[in-house]
């Protein structure tokens, strides 16, 4: 009975703690290491969507590789022998944060898609780490937000920007309600990167098994009945793309966003997704023949140079 209590009060410690710190202590090569291979994960999004979804619908594709996701961070589970909370609490962290990190802003995104072009998204979801900061230092309080972050978020927008080309800030504003949406959603990251601090005393595998599980299963239904899956005639490169964005965005994604939570705190973590862009720019190209933006060079150096300080430890600037 003891050990019962001792084990009960671990599960729900992050639904008792409004908002835990970051770990402490210094960083190393292989927290940033690990920010980049989430950034890898992330970016092969934008190709891989491109592939599936002229075949299979949003929903259903979402849907799917959701629950390609979870059968696969389930059977890695079952074989490290860790077992999944099965109380309430856990499992409305999990669906909660799902509805905020994914579920909503992904449906959102890919709605408003249909109306506005991929560049103009590119620029809109990238104010992500914006919002966080301003979440950050004016309601959450809960890490240091130095205006050098502020400065890094406002540098890896500019390279973004000229990454996709200007024409991008021109045509913002001709379909206004969508690219509110997708602001929206871009806010809805931001809050998912804080929210995701409550799940900190879970393992991160299990936090997004059972994230992708719920989030899978709440749109297979609208999937089954609007999408009717059974009509479709996906090609094998959708099949392909579908299977690969299940284990490697949304698997190993989600679970290395969580380690980065708790290794590197809200606003570093969101740092990725400025790198996400000359990567994601790049599998492009590999995998879609698309081609070299003329800009990439500068918007590269202009990106990173966000990054590095969106990255750099209060301690250290600190100790200067």
């Amino acid at each position: 009975m003891p050990q019962s209590t001792s084990e009960a009060g671990r599960a729900t410690a992050s639904a008792a703690t409004p908002l835990p710190s970051i770990a402490n202590g210094a960083r190393n090569w292989r927290d940033y290491a690990l920010l980049l291979a989430l950034a890898f994960c992330w970016s092969s999004t934008y190709p891989l969507t491109k592939l599936a979804l002229p075949t299979i619908p949003p929903i259903t594709f979402i849907s799917v590789r959701s629950l390609i996701a979870a059968a696969f961070l389930f059977a890695i589970l079952w074989m490290r022998g860790i077992k999944v909370p099965t109380d309430a609490k856990a499992w409305k962290l999990f669906a909660s944060q799902q509805l905020i990190n994914s579920t909503f802003p992904f449906l959102v995104i890919t709605w408003s898609q249909q109306y506005v072009p991929a560049s103009n998204t590119v620029v809109l979801a990238s104010t992500t780490p914006i919002f966080a900061f301003l979440i950050t230092s004016l309601i959450t309080r809960h890490e240091p937000a130095m205006l050098l972050k502020l400065a890094g978020a406002i540098l890896g927008l500019a390279g973004t920007v000229v990454i996709v080309g200007l024409d991008a800030i021109r045509g913002l504003g001709s379909e206004i309600v969508a690219e509110i949406a997708i602001l929206l959603a871009t806010i809805s990251f931001a809050c998912a990167s804080i929210f995701g601090l409550r799940l900190s005393d879970y393992d991160p595998m299990v936090v997004a098994a059972g994230s992708v599980l719920f989030g899978g299963l709440v749109l297979l239904p609208p999937a089954l009945i609007i999408d009717q899956p059974w009509t479709l005639q996906p090609t094998l490169e959708a099949i392909v793309a579908t299977i690969v964005m299940g284990i490697v965005s949304s698997a190993f994604g989600l679970m290395l966003f969580y380690v980065c939570l708790s290794r590197l705190g809200t606003l570093t973590t969101n740092a990725q997704g400025y790198l996400r862009i000359p990567i994601g720019v790049g599998l492009s190209v590999v995998l879609l023949g698309e081609s070299v933006p003329s800009n990439l060079a500068l918007g590269l150096l202009l990106v990173m140079a966000g990054v590095a300080a969106m990255t750099v430890p209060a301690e250290r600037l600190k100790l200067r």
